[in-house]
């Protein structure tokens, strides 16, 4: 049986490569099961932002998915906030979690969480939980930074069947088989992010191909001149090669020094970013706004019948949806798959 999965990207920056590598390639390779992609926008409200970079960067992210790969045909991929289901079911999950299981959340304290903080910080990890449960998911690929919030997911998802009857589909995380990680080009150590301080060590997937080679070129190395593949003792240069095998999908061979390193590392780059970058501004922005907002209404029906079941299950009425033909009392017995 099909396992329908789901991938969130917030914009709240610019993608980069380790976006590409890490969510954004694996999307389009699984294409051939059942796939929800959304831009998470409403999560990108739980820090203060300015509301028309937000609607610029959605649009963007949207049009590089689609540069990237994804079939609107075969992966539903809409904008969150033009879905009501998931601040909906984020309330009614609210109406079942607990404040401690949510403040133990391991990136709320770590993002800074306190007085100063605004609630939706605290309250994000029940927003994911929404996103995941609305659609039926089966498995959830993340990062084992993020098996915290699956976890979450599924004891708030147990809850409710065992409460209220079945309602929810129980997801389990699932972890790429080879760990995806591009590390800063400036500082080895620490993660690329579309948010670093600095974008020095960043490769954005819009970046044009000489300031990507001026970034690789003026990647930070190591002591000595051997090129090999360790990261404890050599992260900047076992980081290149990570990324060049990533590129290529090629085997690490034998580089005379870190020059010729970081020369074949900016080209594969370029080559990869290459036809992402020139399908990308072949696209209308209204025909991505277009494909958003076909995702959407796809993903309602779906959607909205999850909502439906917990409304009911919880003794509240369907609603507007009743006026709108949907039944007034939607059936609680067995979660569709």
């Amino acid at each position: 049986m099909s396992k329908r999965r789901i991938s969130g990207f917030k914009p709240t920056g610019r993608l980069q490569l380790g976006n590409y590598v890490g969510a954004v390639r694996p999307v389009v390779a699984g294409q051939h099961e059942p796939t929800v992609a959304f831009i998470a926008d409403l999560h990108a409200l739980t820090v203060r932002h300015d509301p028309a970079e937000l609607r610029e960067r959605s649009t963007e992210v949207a049009g590089l998915l689609l540069a990237a790969g994804v079939d609107p045909a075969r992966t539903i991929l809409y904008r969150q906030s033009d879905l009501p289901a998931h601040a909906e079911l984020h309330y009614l999950l609210e109406c079942v979690a607990g404040y401690g299981e949510v403040h133990r959340m391991i990136q709320f304290k770590e993002k800074g969480g306190g007085s100063g903080s605004r609630l939706s910080l605290l309250t994000y990890p029940v927003l994911m939980a929404a996103d995941i449960l609305l659609h039926d998911i089966a498995e959830v690929p993340v990062g084992r930074d993020q098996r915290q919030h699956v976890e979450l997911t599924r004891d708030l998802a147990i809850r409710c069947n065992e409460r209220y009857g079945p309602i929810f589909t129980v997801p389990e995380a699932v972890h790429p088989a080879v760990a995806a990680r591009v590390a800063d080009l400036a500082t080895p150590t620490a993660k690329m992010g579309k948010t670093n301080a600095s974008t020095a060590g960043v490769l954005f997937l819009l970046d044009p191909p000489d300031a990507l080679r001026r970034k690789i070129m003026r990647a930070v190395t190591d002591d000595g001149t051997e090129v090999v593949h360790d990261p404890d003792r050599k992260p900047g240069v076992s980081n290149l090669l990570d990324i060049l095998e990533a590129c290529t999908g090629e085997p690490r061979r034998d580089f005379r020094g870190y020059g010729e390193l970081k020369a074949a590392v900016a080209d594969a780059v370029v080559a990869t970013l290459e036809p992402i970058q020139r399908r990308y501004r072949e696209l209308d922005e209204h025909d991505v706004e277009q494909v958003l907002r076909d995702g959407a209404e796809r993903a309602a029906e779906r959607a909205d019948a999850t909502v439906l079941r917990l409304r009911a299950a919880l003794g509240l009425t369907a609603g507007r949806r009743a006026r709108a033909g949907s039944p007034a009392t939607p059936p609680t017995a067995g979660v569709p798959r």
